[in-house]
């Protein structure tokens, strides 16, 4: 629970008012706080964007929308209309500079102060303007000791905008008022990782070369862009996936136990992770990495009749990768990390597959014979974790047959797992940073994946593999992975609610 407690009310400005995060993620956050309790000071909310509104106008227009965006069993009139009263509206360019006059004088008219301090911006905005907000800020004073500014992903759009935007925040404000937000590190079963390996003696023993053979990290969705063309278009499954989310995973899969559980320790073991990784040389760009862009099937488009997408266009949908980690726990294990538009399902998992045991003395049942031990961390949909695990089959003779150990967050009783973004929002309200990325990780980071991008931008032959929608990818990415005598573990395709995975 939020804890920060002053003498004047909080007031939390989201850049990109009107946009689509703001009334699908942000503002149904902020009523699960409100309506939760969780914000213990005085608050407002000023929204700002281009659109024309006024204050009743964006009430009426997010009251609309929260109808849609938030559960129908948490919906309240009256802590809905608490909430409507909490809200407000500046429509300015937040490019232009100028503009921030108007922002600073509707903040004293909120605040009641001269100098408004207690301030949490959101950048909800697209990324061109990350590097702008925050000098714009600093021109009005609007950048005091408390304030916070969480920005969102992506963070730079290689190593060279990434170091610049760093520049541009330390000049403005501290790193301890600096969130690049992550919300797959909001996750309840995200989180849920750390407990798994650091809460039980039976498997961080385990966890390491001499006992896992490799791991799969998986998250991929059964949608297209959608009406990102625009956006997409520029960006990638690179940087809109894999220098972000699933690099964060793969680091909480494989850093070392952190000392204490907060802001430093935890984050100074994913930048060792980053800064583990093995690099990849010319070779490896070919071999290890797997780019592919769906195709039109017969019942969905291809990504280039997508609006706003080109017809020639060679951005990936679909990355599938094979990171090496140059360290004493994980020298030779290799981690497959994938993820893709227009699949069949949508899921993000974790599959860690463990070395086989050295000597097979049991039968195959049914000819099903024995495989090693697969253990399944699920992050969306039907939470939870399964282990794969060789058991007799009873009757006569001695079979064995794989069968699960599985458990799933339903069966704690319907504990409300929490939204991410309502987490983390939270832990800036409280000024706790750990669950954000630091600017020294988002560097690490983009150092491994800045020479992928700069081959692909100057290598026109660089193979880019088309695959229909509603497929599992290009064959070559099953190919990747035969040098390990290895095949991807695909879910189902229509996961049901009540179940954690398919049946062997």
């Amino acid at each position: 629970m939020a804890n920060n407690k002053t003498k004047h009310p909080l007031g939390i400005v989201i850049f990109g008012a009107s946009g689509d995060l703001t009334k699908r993620k942000l503002m149904p956050a902020l009523y699960s706080l409100y309506k939760g309790k969780r914000i213990t000071q005085s608050f407002f909310i000023l929204g700002i964007g281009r659109t024309q509104y006024t204050d009743s106008n964006y009430r009426s227009y997010m009251q609309k929308e929260l109808a849609e965006f938030v559960a129908k069993e948490d919906q309240d009139k009256d802590w809905m209309d608490s909430f409507m009263s909490q809200l407000h509206y500046l429509s300015m360019d937040p490019s232009v500079e100028s503009d921030y006059e108007t922002l600073l004088n509707r903040l004293k008219e909120l605040t009641g102060e001269e100098q408004p301090s207690n301030l949490l911006y959101y950048l909800a905005t697209p990324p061109s303007l990350y590097g702008v907000v925050p000098l714009h800020l600093k021109k009005y004073n609007l950048n005091g000791k408390e304030t916070r500014i969480i920005v969102e992903k992506p963070f730079g759009y290689d190593l060279e905008s990434a170091l610049k935007l760093n520049e541009v925040y330390t000049s403005v404000f501290d790193e301890n008022q600096v969130y690049r937000i992550d919300h797959f590190l909001g996750k309840e079963t995200a989180q849920n990782i750390l407990a798994f390996r650091f809460a039980n003696g039976i498997f961080e023993p385990l966890w390491n070369r001499n006992y896992i053979d490799y791991v799969e990290i998986t998250a991929v969705e059964n949608l297209g862009i959608e009406q990102r063309g625009g956006y997409y278009d520029t960006s990638g499954a690179l940087r809109d996936m894999v220098q972000n989310h699933l690099i964060q995973l793969t680091a909480l899969m494989a850093m070392e136990p952190p000392l204490a559980f907060n802001e430093t320790d935890f984050r100074n073991e994913i930048v060792k992770v980053y800064n583990s990784l093995s690099p990849l040389n010319q070779t490896d760009l070919d071999e290890h990495i797997v780019r592919g862009q769906y195709m039109a099937s017969e019942t969905k488009k291809g990504y280039r009749e997508e609006k706003n997408v080109p017809a020639d266009s060679r951005t990936e949908t679909y990355i599938a990768m094979k990171l090496g980690i140059s360290n004493w726990r994980w020298s030779g294990v290799p981690f497959y990390i994938r993820t893709g538009k227009q699949m069949p399902t949508k899921v993000t998992e974790i599959v860690v597959h463990f070395k086989a045991a050295p000597h097979q003395m049991f039968h195959c049942a049914q000819g099903n014979c024995p495989h090693a031990n697969t253990l399944i961390l699920r992050i969306q949909p039907n939470e939870g974790v399964l282990l794969r695990v060789s058991m007799k089959v009873p009757g006569s003779g001695f079979e064995v047959k794989l069968t699960d150990l599985d458990f799933s967050y339903d069966k704690l009783g319907g504990l409300p797992f929490g939204d991410a973004y309502a987490r983390l929002i939270e832990d800036c309200i409280a000024g706790d940073p750990t669950l954000f990325t630091r600017g020294d990780a988002v560097e690490a980071s983009w150092r491994f994946f800045d020479p992928i991008l700069k081959y692909w931008k100057n290598n026109a032959a660089a193979p880019l593999h088309g695959y229909p929608a509603d497929t599992w990818g290009p064959l070559e990415s099953e190919a990747m992975m035969n040098e390990h005598n290895a095949s991807w573990t695909n879910p189902c395709k229509n996961l049901t609610n009540k179940d954690l995975y398919c049946e062997l």
